[in-house]
């Protein structure tokens, strides 16, 4: 049997538990097994859905062309993929990112829509909170110093000639 786990050494103690690895793969694990630092005895997990999509022998390939201070990013990368590819063979982790893109695609959508029903209700209640007693007179518009354009059921009144604090909305007739 060709030994997959030799490689740097990582100070494994003599009669040490053997790695994830080495005990689903039933070998002996070496002091210098290159699966020790990465899959511990007690998450056998990790190794056996790794093994399971990528290969022991592929993992280990994989493991040894990197430095040491990549290795662990890497291995978390793989157990995160391995897992992803169990649970959807097809699409992987690409299928779990678009269905989050697409969640938030609606919850965008529904953000907007939220946005414009508050700025509705904030005009409608601007509006109805004013009568014509408590408008003043130098604030009240003549048809001849302003024009208007209709947007979405309201009345966009043009600013050139507005003071400040005034809204840029009338209510429509």
């Amino acid at each position: 049997m060709k030994d997959t786990g030799s490689c740097s050494g990582n100070g494994r103690k003599q009669g040490a538990a053997p790695c994830a690895a080495c005990k689903l793969l039933r070998r002996r694990c070496s002091q210098d097994c290159v699966f020790a630092p990465y899959f511990p005895a007690d998450e056998p997990h990790k190794f056996a859905s790794v093994h399971k999509v990528f290969g022991a022998s592929n993992v280990n390939k994989m493991l040894q062309e990197l430095p040491e201070h990549h290795r662990g990013d890497a291995v978390s990368s793989m157990v995160y993929e391995a897992n992803a590819r169990i649970r959807d063979p097809v699409y992987g982790c690409v299928g779990a990112i678009s269905s989050l893109q697409q969640q938030i695609d609606i919850l965008q959508t529904q953000l907007a829509v939220s946005q414009a029903e508050v700025v509705h209700m904030r005009m409608r209640d601007q509006f109805s909170n004013q009568s014509p007693e408590n408008i003043s007179p130098s604030s009240r518009h003549h048809p001849s110093q302003t024009s208007t354009r209709s947007l979405f059921g309201m009345d966009m009144v043009d600013q050139t000639n507005m003071g400040m604090g005034e809204s840029l909305w009338s209510s429509c007739n």
